[in-house]
């Protein structure tokens, strides 16, 4: 096994949270997600943070939660959607474990994405597209891609396997 520690990286809707878990099962480790531990900690969703805090505040709880979670290892860790976008947090991530790039086209990210006022950085197509462009260089910077576009989740928990094991 080539690591002990797998982030999953990529653009909101990518599935990093739905693949944390299927592979985390897999491997009989420990799952968790950036977002989720946010929002149980202050009580409130990210788009409420996002409203009532304003992004510099949600970015600082990330990189807290983030810090936080550096030394166990034996994880696969869901990152939010702008949590490697940062340069600091991606080489901390880089350092610490195998960093995954789901990526997936912006075209199936937009059908994914509820219009339910969820994700506080979706509010209007052009903006979602923009920031999808912006953080593609970042992503790239991930270990490995995995192309999840249209694969199941079993097909990447298997990918991923395979990668592991050569």
């Amino acid at each position: 096994m080539k690591a002990d520690k797998i982030y999953l990286v990529g653009f909101m809707a990518a599935g990093k949270t739905t693949l944390a878990k299927a592979l985390a099962k897999r491997l009989d480790w420990q799952a968790v997600d950036i977002d989720e531990l946010i929002e149980a900690r202050e009580h409130d969703t990210v788009a409420g943070i996002f409203a009532r805090r304003g992004e510099g505040y949600f970015r600082a709880l990330e990189r807290g939660v983030l810090l936080e979670h550096l030394g166990p290892r034996h994880l696969v860790v869901a990152t939010g959607g702008g949590t490697f976008a940062d340069p600091q947090n991606r080489a901390a991530i880089n350092r610490d474990g195998l960093s995954v790039w789901l990526d997936v086209p912006i075209d199936r990210l937009v059908a994914r994405i509820p219009a339910d006022g969820r994700r506080p950085l979706a509010a209007d197509r052009a903006s979602l597209e923009r920031l999808y462009h912006q953080r593609q260089s970042s992503y790239e910077q991930a270990h490995t891609r995995l192309d999840a576009g249209r694969a199941s989740v079993d097909a990447l928990v298997e990918q991923l396997m395979d990668w592991l094991e050569r």
